[in-house]
């Protein structure tokens, strides 16, 4: 029996539509499952509080206004303060620069808020040069290595410590995650943004590494 060409190109114009439905919901079911892990690791870590004695508090940046910390950056600092008061550790790293023509970092403002709050200008190390929380990472292992700390208490939001702790520990530093408490709750539309962001930065990350 003779099989009509036109009748064969249907055919395998229908395979290949099969076969390219098949690939595409493979790669919607890998893109879900892995979603679906980062988010279960931000969760994870947000839920958690490692904080122990450490050699260091490191305590990543947010935003400040012209010489003052905003109320993001003034918690994570506060947070600091208590597990520095509490004894676990002797120094307290901040980290952060600023913008181009700024005359303040994020880093040397939250130097200035510890010192004006008791820490001892011996036990703070400013960071004043990284622009994101990749370049923080890895600037703060710089300062680990030069100043022989072994184990640091780093400090941030509870979204943003997964992606932290994977930074830090792929630029060789042991590390124990400690979210800043949250004042109030916040939107669900504010914790979408801010877990989507994390989801997509550590995912470019990964994807940088391969």
């Amino acid at each position: 029996m003779i099989v009509p060409k036109t009748n064969l190109r249907q055919t395998r114009s229908s395979a290949g539509r099969r076969l390219l439905g098949s690939v595409v919901l493979l790669i919607l079911a890998g893109a879900v499952a892995w979603t679906a892990w980062v988010y279960g690791q931000i969760r994870y870590f947000a839920g958690r509080d490692q904080a122990r004695p450490a050699d260091a508090i490191a305590v990543f940046g947010a935003a400040e206004y012209d010489g003052t910390p905003s109320p993001v950056l003034r918690a994570r600092l506060d947070h600091a303060l208590d597990l520095y008061n509490r004894g676990l550790a002797p120094l307290i790293i901040t980290l952060g620069g600023g913008d181009v023509g700024d005359q303040h970092s994020e880093g040397g403002v939250g130097h200035d808020y510890l010192l004006a709050h008791g820490v001892h200008e011996t036990a703070i190390i400013a960071e004043t040069q990284s622009d994101n929380t990749a370049e923080s990472a890895a600037r703060l292992a710089v300062i680990a290595r030069a100043n022989h700390l072994d184990r640091v208490i780093v400090v941030s939001d509870g979204t943003h410590l997964f992606r932290i702790h994977a930074l830090c520990e792929h630029n060789g530093l042991t590390v124990y995650t400690s979210p800043r408490p949250v004042g109030k709750s916040i939107s669900w539309q504010e914790y979408f943004s801010r877990t989507a962001h994390e989801i997509a930065s550590y995912t470019a990350w990964r994807l940088h590494l391969h």
